[in-house]
């Protein structure tokens, strides 16, 4: 009987009930080091946790032009290429200001990075740090990132 239960919670009455994922921009910057590629991280303003730097849709901007923003306001970052087509996406459950948790869907343009400005809008909320792709993946705590990463 449980078995029955769950088969239609899950089958029927879960998809039904279920909100469509929240949508957001990552990106995964990036520069040519001495040892081959290297990706930038940041860490969250809550949890301190390793993450891209991320966001909602800005009106205005595409996916890409968001991406850039992001970057700019979360890591100081002045690009030097923007690529208009994603790398791929990656989910996560982001907890809301009123403490519910929301299911997100990040889609991540990948940023060429020109350099590293030292004043920027969330200096003195995060921190941020230069690590090889494999390095990155290692301390990221979703599991698609990661491999996005892995892939990079």
């Amino acid at each position: 009987m449980v078995t029955l239960f769950k088969s239609a919670w899950e089958g029927v009455f879960d998809p039904l009930l279920r909100r469509p994922d929240r949508v957001q921009t990552a990106a995964l910057c990036w520069r040519l080091g001495k040892k081959g590629k290297e990706v930038l991280l940041i860490t969250s303003r809550d949890t301190g946790r390793w993450i891209i730097p991320k966001g909602w849709p800005i009106k205005g901007l595409d996916g890409a032009g968001t991406a850039a923003q992001e970057a700019w306001e979360e890591a100081g970052v002045k690009p030097a290429r923007v690529k208009d087509q994603p790398l791929g996406l990656y989910h996560y459950v982001k907890k809301l200001d009123n403490g519910l948790p929301a299911p997100v869907a990040a889609t991540v343009y990948p940023i060429e990075v020109d350099h590293l400005e030292d004043d920027y809008p969330e200096k003195l909320q995060r921190k941020r740090s230069w690590m090889s792709p494999k390095q990155a993946a290692a301390l990221v705590a979703e599991p698609e990132l990661r491999d996005l990463l892995l892939d990079f």
